[in-house]
Parts: C-alpha cells; structure tokens; sequence
C-alpha cells in the first residue's frame, strides 16, 4: 500500500500543520477531532483516510484501527500499529525525520495508527528515486535496517519536492529475526556515511537505559528492543550497510 494519491490534499480549512513541526503535528495527532473521509482500497489492512483539526490547525492524516488489521503469520496479531509508532520514534531519535509524525490513539473505529499525511510531489519519479544514490535515500535505507522493515516498497516512499524524503507503512518492523526486504540495496556493503553513524551514535546509548527504550518498551516487546539495539551495535562496530538476508526474500512483491 502507498500513502500517496494524486487527487488528494491537506484536510479542513484551518492552519496546516507540516511534518516538520514535530510537536505541533504531535499534538494536533493525538488531542485534534478525526473525521473519516474515505478508504484507501488498495491497503491490505483497514487505513482511512481522514482530515483531523484542532484549535485552528488542520491537516489530512492516516489511520489505521487495529480492529482493521489482518493477522500475519509472522507478526503477532494486532500490533501493527505500534510498530508503526516505534518506527516513528526511532527515526526522531536518530535525527533522521523520515517517518511522518505519527501517534497511537482512540479513533472512530477503535485505537490505532494516526499518521501525518505527507503528499508526494507528483513530478518525481519513484522507480528512479528508489534506484539512485540519493543522500535522502540513503538515509531511509540506514533507517530500514536499524528497523528491520520487512516491506520497504517503492511506493512507500514520498518525497515532497523539497529534496526530503518520508516513508510510510512501518507496520512489518521490529521482528527479532532477520527480515530486511527493501528496494534499496545499492548499498549493501559499502561504508556508512558520517552522517549514518552520527544518527546510530544518537540512539546506541538511548536504546540501552534512555527515553527511547522506555518509548518503545510501551510498544514493542523487551526482546525486539533488544534486538534493535543489536543492529544498531552491529552497524557502528561494522560501519558498512548490510547486506540481503540469505534466508529470506530481499526484495517485497510486488516491489511497488
């Protein structure tokens, strides 16, 4: 499933809210009023699209009710939608800002995922994007292995024309086993840049005994933060991007 959709823009009449405005869009997320206003079909789960408002502030959103989650034979039922605000909590902690503000609240149909719509510029090309060496790419694809994505897609990425790029869908994340599937591999192996390693610097302590432990010990379970903290030890010790999974498919299908 992608975020983006050609005939779609920011919700409601008041002040728009953007993605950088972290506190802001936090806030307007998790206190503002959600009004459904359709359903992106393509979704395997139940994502709504909504326009949300609060005190003058409005934006369009994402939300994801965990009562629309479908069970995954890998993942344990119902905690997508953590997974998608742990990975929202890694990228912000990292300094990296490549998941849309996101937060886990009450909605319409249920708790669940509510996240910042971002609307991709139209003008880019995705195929090329996601192939090239792209500094903004690069750091979706650091951001990808120290959360394991199982399903970092073409269509998940969105760039808004300002040189930025967010990704979304995080929901098959965290897992303790291996399961890195992206797109983005042209990587693999070769040095992290300076930047890279100043963003697993930020969180190596904090992911031992800090914030963000205690941020994504509410979310996720003791041994899947364990293991986040494991990549991100074996990253700085290495200082290289991974390479694929020998076990497991590298590339999701369909990879749009």
């Amino acid at each position: 499933m992608t975020q983006s959709s050609r005939d779609r823009s920011p919700a409601g009449d008041g002040r728009g809210v953007s993605p950088r405005d972290t506190e802001g869009a936090e806030a307007l997320l998790a206190r503002g009023r959600l009004a459904v206003e359709g359903r992106l079909v393509q979704a395997s789960n139940a994502t709504l699209y909504c326009a949300i408002e609060l005190d003058g502030l409005s934006a369009a959103c994402v939300y994801k009710p965990v009562a629309g989650e479908r069970p995954l034979w890998d993942f344990p039922d119902g905690t997508l939608a953590e997974r998608e605000v742990a990975a929202y909590e890694v990228s912000k902690a990292m300094g990296l800002d490549v998941v849309p503000p996101t937060v886990h609240r009450d909605g319409p149909y249920g708790p669940g995922m509510v996240q910042l719509w971002v609307e991709p510029d139209p003008d880019v090309d995705l195929v090329a994007l996601s192939r090239s060496d792209d500094a903004a790419i690069r750091r979706m694809a650091v951001f990808d292995a120290v959360v394991n994505n199982a399903d970092r897609k073409i269509g998940h990425l969105l760039p808004p024309g300002d040189g930025h790029v967010y990704g979304c869908d995080h929901g098959v994340c965290f897992s303790v086993e291996y399961k890195l599937r992206t797109v983005l591999w042209q990587w693999r192996g070769k040095k992290l840049t300076g930047e890279a390693v100043e963003a697993l610097g930020r969180v190596e302590a904090d992911l031992r005994s800090g914030p963000l432990r205690e941020r994504l010990e509410a979310l996720l379970t003791r041994d899947e933060v364990d293991a986040t903290r494991r990549r991100v030890d074996l990253m700085l010790k290495h200082r290289i991007h991974p390479y694929p999974p020998e076990d497991w498919p590298a590339i999701p299908w369909p990879p749009m």
